[in-house]
């Protein structure tokens, strides 16, 4: 036996033990078409548009049979124009690849099949070698061996990636066109096929531009390739990205992602762990959620290097604690971090408002008189801002001009146990203690609870606990969960309310809170902390609710931005000619 026969015969030997050695580690491809996923979620605002989504986005299962025929040509002349002529592999689009890749000194042009391209997807990882090539090529085999083309047509349409976050050309048409893939017309299916050769690239999310440039090309191919006429060629190169239905697309914008990760973390505690995709429906309103992102970006690109001030925050609240807008930040990609729900932080002469209140309810007044003089407790000496003592003053002004000795004197008088009732009846749940300095806002609250416990002053007297989500769906449309019901109900007597009223507008009008005076029906409180750490305004507006904070996220002090400053600019902007809940109802 010759040298070169011998040679041959051993490494025929080894090809088929390689071979089969890939064969017997490869995955089973039964059950392909039943291949289990993460559920997702998709968060809604209160008009329907979309906020943000979660997790891996799949449409309903589609057929060949259920798609527009020129939605099946598209992928065809883009992907594989001889997949219902080959056995899985074809030879020739390889060998083709292989001479213009060469030629151009990179891969420029791939060889894979669609039936290559689904084995792919469903069993292996995008690492390349050639390894796992041979995979590919012996389980596209494989399928073709167990699937019709069409099973194997449809298997592909229904699980390759679409970009934004979609699987299959479903759940990309509902993302892209606000339709299901069932209606789409020829360009809109160009651009849909225009996608697999880049999903991030090419989709309209991402750039119309160039997902119109890409769709133009498929449109071309599939004359090429004899699917359409020159006319409805010429047709389809007429329409545009921009003019089609937007769907769901680019609605988000990254300003309500704080809002959207907040969400996130209650959803599960509503409805555990499901199975199926979930569609979650919310309060926040994005005209009130624009208008928080253009105040705060104003105000601190004018303001961020001469007040040494790097973070704000804004939350809205309606009568019954409905979020309807939330910033958690300056910018949801430079920090995730929630200085609205996760952020404690001392909410300065803003706590004030509990030591007036638990006065209010044990006899006081607004027109009662308190001395305003020098108060020293266990050694502990307050001082008031100003550096100066206003004498016998009112309850009204002592809180307008947010005098610190005062309200020192107002909680030791009254009960500082009285005073954390009453700020806890109000929806404080953070850890308070019975320090001297409780009423003057030393204690750490979150924005969103200090904010809530305003929310009784402008509703009449009822508490509330903030909330976002209306309702959460499955994807067969069955409600999973619904809220029903309110609040604890009534906590603040009416006449204590109008007693507060008066303090709250007092602080508007000729206060500490003067920037924030937006109407005749608007109130609220200031609040700086030690050394400028913390500014902040918390009040409403008719029937809107809203604090602001302003601070660094390291403490380190500002250049004495004071809660009647900027805070009080940026709620102004929002809040001036905010709708009332009733317009709201009415728009939506």
């Amino acid at each position: 036996m010759g040298l070169a026969l011998m040679t041959g015969l051993w490494a025929a030997i080894v090809g088929f033990a390689v071979l089969g050695l890939i064969w017997v580690t490869l995955p089973p491809i039964e059950g392909v078409d039943a291949i289990t996923r993460k559920p997702s979620a998709t968060i809604y605002a209160r008009d329907g548009s979309v906020l943000a989504t979660y997790g891996e986005l799949y449409g309903s299962s589609v057929t060949v049979d259920d798609l527009p025929d020129h939605l099946v040509k598209a992928v065809l002349a883009t992907e594989d124009r001889k997949f219902y002529y080959h056995f899985g592999v074809d030879p020739f689009g390889i060998a083709r690849a292989m001479v213009v890749n060469v030629k151009a000194g990179r891969v420029v042009q791939g060889g894979s099949t669609i039936t290559q391209q689904l084995a792919k997807v469903l069993f292996l990882t995008p690492k390349r070698s050639l390894l796992r090539k041979v995979r590919e090529l012996v389980l596209a085999l494989q399928l073709e061996a167990k699937f019709t083309k069409d099973q194997i047509l449809s298997l592909y349409l229904n699980r390759v990636y679409l970009g934004a976050g979609t699987y299959g050309v479903e759940a990309a048409a509902q993302r892209y066109f606000g339709r299901s893939a069932r209606q789409v017309g020829l360009y809109e299916s160009a651009v849909l096929a225009g996608l697999l050769r880049a999903p991030s690239r090419y989709n309209p999310a991402n750039s119309q531009t160039r997902a119109d440039a890409r769709a133009k090309t498929v449109v071309m191919a599939m004359l090429d390739a004899g699917f359409i006429t020159e006319q409805e060629a010429i047709a389809a190169k007429l329409q545009s990205v921009k003019d089609l239905p937007r769907g769901t697309r680019g609605s988000s914008r990254g300003k309500a992602l704080h809002f959207a990760d907040w969400v996130m973390g209650q959803t599960q505690d509503f409805v555990g762990r499901p199975s199926e995709d979930l569609h979650i429906f919310t309060s926040l309103d994005p005209n009130l959620q624009l208008r928080v992102g253009s105040a705060i970006d104003q105000v601190l690109a004018k303001n961020r290097k001469a007040k040494n001030v790097s973070e704000a925050a804004m939350v809205i609240l309606d009568l019954d604690g409905a979020v309807l807008a939330m910033r958690g930040g300056r910018g949801y990609r430079s920090s995730q971090f929630n200085r609205v729900t996760q952020a404690l932080r001392q909410p300065g002469s803003a706590f004030k408002t509990f030591a007036y209140l638990a006065a209010f309810e044990n006899g006081w007044t607004a027109d009662s008189q308190i001395n305003d003089r020098s108060v020293s407790v266990k050694g502990w000496t307050p001082r008031n801002f100003s550096n100066r003592f206003y004498g016998t003053v009112t309850l009204r002004e002592a809180f307008a001009r947010s005098i610190n000795t005062a309200a020192v004197r107002l909680s030791e008088t009254v009960g500082r146990r009285k005073v954390i009732t009453a700020a806890q009846k109000l929806g404080i749940t953070s850890p308070l203690s019975a320090a001297a300095s409780l009423p003057l806002g030393t204690e750490e609250v979150t924005l969103l609870e200090l904010t809530g416990a305003y929310v009784p002053f402008a509703n009449g007297g009822k508490g509330v606990w903030p909330y976002a989500i209306e309702r959460i769906e499955n994807q067969s449309g069955t409600i999973m969960f619904e809220r029903r019901g309110g609040g604890p109900g009534q906590v603040v007597s009416p006449s204590a309310v109008q007693q507060m009223q008066s303090l709250l507008r007092a602080v508007v009008v000729w206060g500490t809170g003067k920037k924030a005076n937006t109407s005749q029906s608007a109130g609220g409180k200031t609040g700086t902390s030690q050394d400028y750490r913390d500014a902040v305004f918390v009040g409403y507006n008719g029937a809107l609710t809203a604090g602001v904070w302003m601070g660094n996220d390291d403490g380190s002090p500002t250049k004495k931005v004071t809660g009647g400053s900027l805070p009080a600019e940026i709620w102004r902007q929002v809040m001036m000619n905010a709708p009332t809940v009733e317009r709201l109802d009415a728009i939506y």
